[in-house]
């Protein structure tokens, strides 16, 4: 077996111990990868510098609350500070990013890790910012594209244009659904430097639990239809589509797992709507207690407006819970059987409440939507990610 290779994972999206739930998704990826024995890895997770860690600033305290070193499921993380100026941030991000990174990755190169590529995730700023280091460090860096940004920054000119030669200079781009990687490839990346690596779910965390008696742990309600929507409160997330189904659906309760800054907007739309009583807001839930949730609900509902990958779907699965979606992006290759769920085609409340009645109208087996889920492991992603890297080092 040939040595393994030296990674050095770049992101802004990781898991820390102030935002244990802050990018999961990266942090299972590598997990997975160290698991295999082909890589070695060390993760530089950059976080904006902010002068206070009081509650009262939300997510920029907890940032600041963000230790410069800390280790995580036997992962070394290093977490840099860099200077995000207002106003102008978005344009001058990939630059601020890589200078404030810059320090710690060359002290770690001098304490022995003198690593053999970059592996990036989200393509901006983080994927602009491993090319600058790149050339700076004279290693080759592959990027993933997770969703948003290339949904999202493509729309302005001079990200946009950031991302496209990001693409060009990448010795591999990939994209987390094939529905990704067509958008990578329309914006110039060369096809034969682009790989679908899609998301798997860690069958072994999200388990089917009793739905009766996940509901008596929880303090719910045992009767009755039950949904759930997850995700930051944002409006692209379409929390407020799914109270709105409450209208429709005399019968059902909602609870809504996440926070963020749309918390107060949405409790006013459901008194304003007569259905507070059947909202439940459970806030930002830990990550081991989310297949409890996910196996109380009759459905999961993800309304979302774009979605690279949603994790979100595949761990409902892997409790056995079906999912309503909307066919946005990646999703309808998550969604692609009645035994997953239902998708509705277009962002609305008729079309979701269509999509919910259809599912109850042929409801599947628990036993089924969790037989689905179990064909979305991380092994192939793995083995093909050991075989990019691999190629590249060899090369």
């Amino acid at each position: 077996m040939s040595a393994p290779v030296r990674s050095l994972l770049f992101s802004t999206l990781y898991p820390s111990s102030a935002r244990p739930g802050h990018g999961l998704f990266v942090e299972t990826r590598l997990r997975e990868l160290l698991g295999s024995g082909c890589v070695e890895a060390q993760v530089v997770a950059p976080v904006p510098w902010f002068p206070s860690t009081h509650p009262r600033w939300g997510d920029w305290a907890r940032m600041a609350a963000t230790p410069r070193r800390e280790e995580r499921h036997g992962i070394r993380i290093e977490h840099p500070r860099y200077l995000l100026p207002p106003k102008i941030g978005q344009n001058v991000h990939p630059y601020v990013l890589a200078l404030g990174a810059l320090p710690t990755i060359r002290r770690l190169q001098r304490e022995g890790f003198d690593f053999d590529l970059i592996d990036a995730h989200f393509f901006y700023p983080d994927g602009v910012a491993a090319s600058l280091l790149s050339r700076w460090l004279g290693k080759p860096f592959v990027c993933t594209a997770r969703g948003s940004d290339i949904n999202l920054y493509r729309q302005f000119p001079w990200p946009r244009r950031l991302i496209q030669q990001t693409l060009q200079r990448s010795q591999g781009n990939i994209g987390v659904s094939a529905d990704l990687v067509r958008s990578l490839v329309e914006l110039g990346a060369p096809p034969e430097r682009c790989h679908v690596m899609r998301n798997g779910v860690d069958l072994a965390r999200f388990q089917p639990l009793d739905r009766q008696a996940s509901r008596r742990a929880l303090g719910l309600r045992e009767d009755g239809l039950l949904l759930l929507s997850v995700g930051h409160l944002v409006e692209l997330k379409g929390h407020h589509l799914v109270i709105e189904m409450l209208v429709h659906r005399a019968e059902a309760r909602l609870v809504i797992v996440g926070s963020g800054a749309e918390r107060g907007a949405l409790e006013a739309l459901a008194r304003r709507l007569n259905v507070t009583e059947r909202v439940h807001f459970a806030g930002q839930q830990p990550s081991e207690a989310l297949k409890t949730w996910f196996s109380a609900a009759d459905a999961l509902v993800l309304a979302s407006s774009r979605e690279g990958w949603a994790n979100v779907l595949l761990e409902s699965m892997a409790c056995g819970t079906p999912v309503v979606a909307t066919a946005v992006n990646g999703t309808p290759e998550v969604v692609a059987s009645a035994d997953a769920g239902q998708l509705a085609a277009q962002r609305d409340v008729p079309h979701l409440l269509d999509s919910l009645q259809r599912l109850l109208a042929a409801y599947p087996e628990r036993t089924a939507v969790r037989r689905y889920a179990e064909g979305f492991s991380w092994q192939a992603t793995t083995e093909a990610q050991c075989r990019l890297f691999e190629s590249i080092v060899d090369r």
